[in-house]
């Protein structure tokens, strides 16, 4: 019995066996050693590139510098942290950038930009000097469209740090005004548990992540923070208190 599907089904993989369909497009590497050839085809420059390509040597230094950096800044939670890091990789692309603009200058005294003096056997300071600005105004000319791009992205990194600056500042500020006021409430409370004979607990006013043994909220804390509110009260009643000598001459009442 003939079976017209089958038939029809052998007859096209026949037609595709000897007429393979061509590709439409870019189909991309297929082994594994292309593969690692264009897998970074989009990255152009390390300016502002999100991927971080480093030797052993440049990851150990970039690792320390946003290390430093962190720790200057020393940020709290995750949102601070997050914040903190972005200011330290774009400190990191200005030095880099920096480092661009030297060895560009560098490359020109090498004579690696096509152009030289000629060879000088001179020792005169005077003209070693003119020689090297003469060489430096000839690479900024030959490469001005490279020093511009630097100063571009120089001044868009350092905009963004500025931004990021501005939110770290802000997040604490505003993280120092809820602790102060979180501190003078747990204060108030220890005062009035005191007043009371009573022990006062924090645990039941404030979430654990103030509750450290460190913090200002444990009980040693809040006690000693107690002892110096009543100490300073005390201090600026004496201050109000005391008598200025000079004041203690009264003036004559016009006559």
């Amino acid at each position: 019995m003939f079976d017209k599907e089958k038939a029809m089904a052998e007859a096209i993989s026949r037609h595709y066996a000897e007429f393979p369909k061509e590709s439409t497009g870019p189909t991309g590497p297929r082994t594994e050693a292309g593969k690692q050839r264009t897998r970074l085809n989009a990255y152009k420059h390390g300016l502002t590139g999100q991927i971080h390509i480093l030797t052993a040597a440049e990851q150990t230094a970039f690792d320390g510098h946003c290390k430093s950096i962190c720790e200057a800044l020393a940020p709290v939670g995750a949102l601070e942290i997050d914040i903190a890091q972005a200011i330290a990789e774009d400190r990191w692309r200005l030095k880099r950038a920096r480092a661009i603009e030297t060895s560009i200058f560098a490359a020109g005294q090498m004579g690696l930009l096509g152009f030289t003096l000629g060879a000088s056997t001179t020792e005169d300071p005077d003209r070693l000097l003119f020689d090297d600005t003469v060489i430096q105004a000839r690479t900024w000319l030959a490469k001005n469209d490279n020093f511009l791009l630097l100063a571009l992205y120089e001044q868009r990194i350092n905009r963004t740090i500025e931004r990021n600056m501005a939110e770290l500042r802000t997040l604490r500020a505003e993280r120092k005004a809820a602790r102060d006021q979180a501190v003078e409430e747990a204060v108030l409370l220890a005062q009035l548990a005191q007043s009371k004979g009573e022990k006062y607990h924090p645990a039941a006013d404030f979430p654990p992540q103030l509750l450290r043994p460190e913090s200002d909220f444990s009980a040693a804390a809040i006690t000693l923070l107690i002892a110096r509110t009543q100490r300073l009260s005390e201090a600026r009643d004496h201050a109000k208190s005391r008598v200025n000598p000079k004041s203690a001459h009264k003036m004559p009442a016009a006559a």
